[in-house]
C-alpha cells in the first residue's frame, strides 16, 4: 500500500494567480509558507521557514482565487506531484514539486483586512465575561434513582 498524502497549514506568500486553461478550466497556483521552531545543538531556538507550491482546480480554484490573498492563512489537503520540463533558455530539465490540493478551508480572517466579510465580523460586539450566562446549579443533592434514563 502506498500513500502521498499532504496536509499544510501556512500563510499565502503571494496573491493566488487564477486562469483558465484551453478545456476551460479554472486553475489556480499559489504559495504558502509553513514555520516550525526547533533547538539546535547548543540548546537555542531556531525558526525555520518551509515554501510550498499549491495548485487547486475547478470550483475551489475560484473561491480562494477570489476569497484570498498575501498573508492569508489557509489549510490545503492534497497530494505531492513533481513535473518537469526541458527548459530551452538554458538546454536543461527543470523540476517542480507541487501540491495538487483536494481540500482547502480558510483559515482565520486578520483583523487588519480590508475584504467585506472580515470587515463585518469585526464590527460583531463581543460578548463581555458579565454578559454570558452560567448555569446556576441546585443546592440539594441528586438523586440517580430520579433520572429517567
Amino acid at each position: 500500500m502506498y500513500l502521498n498524502k499532504a496536509i499544510l497549514i501556512g500563510n499565502l506568500t503571494r496573491d493566488p494567480e487564477l486562469k483558465a486553461i484551453p478545456s476551460g478550466n479554472k486553475v489556480c497556483t499559489f504559495s504558502i509558507a509553513t514555520n516550525r521552531t526547533y533547538k539546535d545543538a547548543n540548546g537555542v531556538r531556531q525558526e525555520k521557514t518551509d515554501y510550498h507550491n499549491i495548485v487547486v482546480w475547478g470550483k475551489t480554484a475560484e473561491n480562494v482565487a477570489t476569497y484570498m490573498k498575501k498573508g492569508s492563512q489557509i489549510l490545503v489537503e492534497g497530494r505531492m506531484e513533481t513535473r518537469s520540463w526541458d527548459d530551452a533558455a538554458t538546454n536543461t530539465k527543470k523540476y517542480r514539486t507541487e501540491i495538487i490540493a483536494d481540500t482547502v478551508q480558510f483559515g482565520s480572517k486578520s483583523t487588519g483586512t480590508s475584504t467585506p466579510s472580515s470587515a463585518s465580523s469585526s464590527s460583531k460586539p463581543q460578548a463581555k465575561e458579565e454578559d454570558i450566562g452560567t448555569i446556576d446549579y441546585p443546592e440539594e443533592q441528586i438523586n440517580a434513582e430520579d433520572i429517567p434514563f
